[in-house]
């Protein structure tokens, strides 16, 4: 790309990360609607289907006011995805942090990052190295905002398990659910990182997050099944329905070692993609 139209790229991906976030807060992917409408549909319990009613309409109100889905507005996780042959810059990570800062401000978004020690607040949802912006590569430029709540995250959880305890990974996660409860705003999506190092199966978990909940192989299904016998149900009152999916991504790890992370999402399972225009 030309010198002068470096600047006009800047801008797009500025662009498109406010539209991608903007879009994440407000409107709710059609896969977890799909999932929540479906739970509604079996749930036997009277509590849980009004609470199941209720954040349905509440999906209604924010398409239709253009406002965010829930007070807690989040930190925006950002996944990047650059062309092949395009080298990712200082610049067009500042663009990103750009886009997020105006989203902070035209959505508007609650600013929720602060110093984790003097808890001074940046006011613009950036900085002190946050949000976390991450880079690949594939064959297309897009921008994907992943608005993370504190409700579901304070109640994620990493366990540095032995090799001869992987019989054990399901009873782990669903030991993480049962200590989170309500805290979380089921019913959730778990995101599970099995593998890679302490920090790799971290971010795994929270990628697993980015995946599809329309299917679930035999294995997310018998764990789904067994959170679901939990009966936390929605909002933490009871009833059929605690988990909507389990979404696992695994990595290779060392001979002696099997991290395992749970990532908890809330029911309001935001995420959004945005094409950046070449």
């Amino acid at each position: 790309m030309s010198e002068s139209g470096y600047p006009d790229l800047l801008k797009r991906i500025s662009d498109a990360t406010e539209k991608a976030v903007r879009n994440a807060e407000i409107y709710l992917p059609d896969d977890v609607k799909a999932r929540l409408t479906e739970a509604l549909k079996v749930e036997s319990v009277v509590v849980a289907k009004q609470e199941l009613q209720n954040i349905l309409e509440n999906i209604c109100l924010a398409e239709e006011r253009f406002a965010p889905l829930c007070q807690d507005t989040g930190i925006p996780v950002m996944y990047i995805t650059v062309p092949y042959g395009m080298t990712w810059t200082p610049e067009m990570e500042q663009a990103v942090l750009t886009g997020i800062q105006n989203a902070t401000q035209h959505i508007p978004l609650r600013p929720n990052l602060v110093d984790p020690v003097s808890r001074e607040n940046t006011k613009t949802n950036t900085g002190l190295s946050m949000p976390p912006v991450h880079v690949k590569h594939g064959d297309r430029f897009t921008i994907t905002a992943l608005p993370k709540g504190a409700g579901s995250e304070n109640v994620s959880r990493i366990r540095m398990m032995n090799p001869s305890d992987k019989g054990n990974i399901p009873k782990f996660v669903v030991e993480t659910m049962l200590e989170a409860g309500g805290r979380p705003c089921p019913p959730v999506i778990l995101g599970v990182g099995i593998g890679g190092t302490f920090d790799v199966a971290a971010s795994l978990a929270k990628e697993a997050l980015l995946e599809p909940v329309d299917s679930m192989t035999g294995y997310e299904q018998e764990i789904c099944d067994q959170v679901n016998q939990l009966g936390i149900g929605p909002m933490g009152l009871g009833g059929d329905t605690t988990c909507l999916a389990v979404k696992i991504k695994t990595a290779g790890c060392h001979t002696a070692s099997l991290p395992v992370a749970v990532n908890i999402q809330c029911w309001a399972a935001r995420r959004a993609t945005v094409e950046v225009p070449l």
